[in-house]
């Protein structure tokens, strides 16, 4: 089944300013994970959520399996996304 991307404002706003290959990569890789995203996502060791790497970006995703939807809290840098 295909789940539904949700994000959150901040990873909204972050699309909208990044430059459009950036944004345009990781609209591209959400729509991929939608039909089966266990393949593509890993578990953040220590947290209650996923990562999905995109070129040298990171974003951390919320997997609600029971109603098949991906909330996307965060999206950054590889450098800065572990720092937080």
């Amino acid at each position: 089944m295909t789940y539904k991307v949700k994000l959150h404002p901040n990873v909204a706003k972050f699309l909208e300013k990044a430059s459009r290959d950036i944004a345009d990569r990781v609209k591209d890789k959400l729509r991929q994970i939608r039909e089966n995203p266990f393949h593509y996502l890993e578990h953040y060791a220590g947290e209650d959520v996923h990562k999905l790497r995109i070129g040298d970006y990171r974003a951390l995703i919320d997997v609600d399996t029971r109603h098949h939807i991906l909330y996307v809290q965060v999206i950054d840098r590889r450098d800065r996304i572990y720092k937080r």
